[in-house]
């Protein structure tokens, strides 16, 4: 139970500090925080918390395995989200 807890403190934390860097910037630059948080910090952490949650639910250890079907589905999500940052075009300032 204290690893879900740890894993979730760190999918957090991690969101603080992307919300707190993402302050103020062009939305260009947010989607590349994002998706870079997502990836890292969010992704492995939040699938290990749901993941052992639900097996610890229906006390069976191979539903655990829910976090090798969650981790890549919100790991491209960051991904998307990062290349959506990394492709978009700035805006120009119009007269």
């Amino acid at each position: 139970m204290a690893a879900i807890m740890i894993a979730l403190a760190i999918a957090i934390l991690g969101s603080v500090v992307a919300l707190n860097f993402s302050k103020g910037k062009s939305k260009k630059r947010k989607y590349i925080i994002w998706g870079i948080t997502i990836m890292v910090a969010i992704a492995p952490f939040l699938s290990f918390s749901i993941g052992l949650t639900y097996a610890w639910i229906v006390r069976d250890g191979w539903a655990g395995m829910l976090m090798f079907v969650l981790f890549p589905i919100i790991f491209f999500l960051g991904l998307i989200v990062l290349l959506i940052g990394v492709f978009k075009e700035k805006r120009r300032e119009s007269m």
